[in-house]
């Protein structure tokens, strides 16, 4: 600011600002259209939370009589009893070991492919990248009478490998994809330093593209996470027995088998959704950094 304006400004009893700073009750004006629109979204994720939580914890006659809006007089863990009881246990067991599985076999196999894809710029793993992305465009429901006569044909039908397959294949695509733009960040400088120290490729990947890609994978294991937990057409098709179900298909049976009793329902929904809810919470940051990276450079 010259000395003039300094000047000027002191006469008309302002203090002067530095250039590019608002100045004025104008910048401390709250913005109320934001704050309105944040409590309208506090709403619309608070009451479905309160609905199935409150249901959850009273009788079926307390529901009955109060609706879904009603606060429970006492609360009651009778319904989270019985539906372990009627099998929630075994059908939470299997879904941890679908989920486990798949998310071994998709950080088994996508790492070394997406460091391949990035480091290799030849035709064929251009090919195989193409490949992996044309998967992105078929969806499960296209292929699963086909999928259900390979899986008879293998004898795993009604097993949970014959669940765990198909769901890790159809996650690959996207998570090939999320990892190799995160690895694409990764600098040339890096790698030529690595050379020059006579690293192997096998010390290259480990030493330095694992740890630099820890939000990639990070995405990668949440999203392939979500997306065994939260399966239903390969458990609806690929299996029969009771000692196969998966908790999305558990959920279904608990509608059929309980009819209008809802809290004993929605406190299976709760335990269903409560290790999505703590992974998302804890993993959210780098869901968001490692999605952030897809595009690459």
């Amino acid at each position: 600011m010259s000395r003039s304006a300094t000047d000027r400004a002191t006469v008309r009893g302002r203090r002067p600002t530095p250039r590019g700073r608002a100045s004025g009750p104008g910048r401390r004006t709250p913005n109320y259209a934001a704050g309105l629109g944040v409590l309208l979204w506090l709403g619309l994720v608070a009451l479905p939370l309160y609905v199935m939580l409150g249901a959850s914890v009273q009788s079926r006659a307390r529901y009955t009589e109060g609706g879904p809006l009603s606060f429970p007089e006492s609360f009651s863990f009778t319904n989270y009893v019985q539906d372990f009881s009627n099998g929630f246990g075994r059908y939470f067991l299997n879904t941890v070991v679908v989920t486990a599985s798949v998310v071994g076999i998709v950080l088994l196999l996508v790492p070394p492919l997406a460091f391949a894809i990035v480091r290799n710029r030849g035709r064929a793993t251009s090919r195989v990248f193409r490949l992996f992305l044309l998967g992105l465009a078929i969806p499960a429901q296209a292929v699963i009478v086909p999928m259900f006569y390979v899986i008879s044909s293998a004898g795993l039908y009604d097993n949970l490998i014959g669940v765990i397959l198909p769901t890790a294949a159809f996650s690959l695509p996207v998570c090939v994809l999320i990892l190799t733009g995160t690895m694409r960040d990764i600098t040339d400088e890096l790698f030529e330093a690595m050379a020059i120290d006579g690293a192997s490729t096998r010390r290259v990947f480990f030493q330095l593209v694992v740890p630099l890609s820890r939000s990639g994978l990070a995405t990668v294991v949440v999203f392939s996470a979500l997306q065994a937990w939260n399966g239903f057409l390969f458990p609806l098709v690929l299996t029969q027995s009771e000692e196969t179900k998966v908790l999305t298909l558990g959920l279904y049976n608990f509608q059929t088998q309980y009819g209008i009793d809802i809290p004993g329902l929605l406190a299976a929904v709760v335990l269903s959704t409560l290790p999505v809810l703590l992974v998302y919470l804890f993993a959210r940051r780098a869901l968001v950094q490692g999605l952030m990276g897809v595009g690459g450079k």
